[in-house]
Formats: C-alpha cells, structure tokens, sequence
C-alpha cells in the first residue's frame, strides 16, 4: 500500500476528528488538556503552593490572559510587517 499524500492525511484526521465528536461531548474530550494548560499557569505563578487556591486560580486566569494578550500582540506585529516573522 502507498504512504497517503499530505492530502489524503489531512482528510484522515478531519475524518477522526469529526468522528470522535460526533460520539462524545467536545468539552469532555478536551478537558484533560484545558486542565494541563491552566495549570501550567497555576505552576508559573505559585511554583512553591503557598497560595490560597481561589488565589492562585485568580492570578493564573492573569498570567492566562497575559500569555493571549501577548499572541495577540505578536501576531498584530507580524501582519503589520507583511507576515515575515510569523
């Protein structure tokens, strides 16, 4: 059988995608990986956990938010230079 084209990959996993959340609830699925990315934030701004947890939970929804705000940045940076340094 032949390697399937770059293409045919991308359909593949369209194909898996739409499956799996055809079956489950797409917040279920992606919990566990909302949960890992917030607590990166939890982990950047109370490494030691001597923060009260709603605390901790405040200032990890900034640190969130910081890290989108600064996407945002960049990317309105990198449109505004014609898309060089995406």
């Amino acid at each position: 059988m032949r390697p399937l084209s770059p293409s045919e990959l991308s359909l593949r996993g369209r194909l898996g995608a739409h499956r799996l959340h055809a079956s489950y609830d797409s917040k279920t699925v992606s919990q566990p990986a909302r949960d890992a990315f917030m607590a990166r934030f939890e982990r950047e701004v109370d490494p030691e956990l001597t923060l009260d947890p709603k605390e901790r939970a405040r200032r990890a929804m900034h640190a969130r938010k910081a890290y989108f705000t600064r996407l945002a940045l960049k990317s309105a940076q990198a449109r505004r230079k014609g898309g060089d340094d995406a």
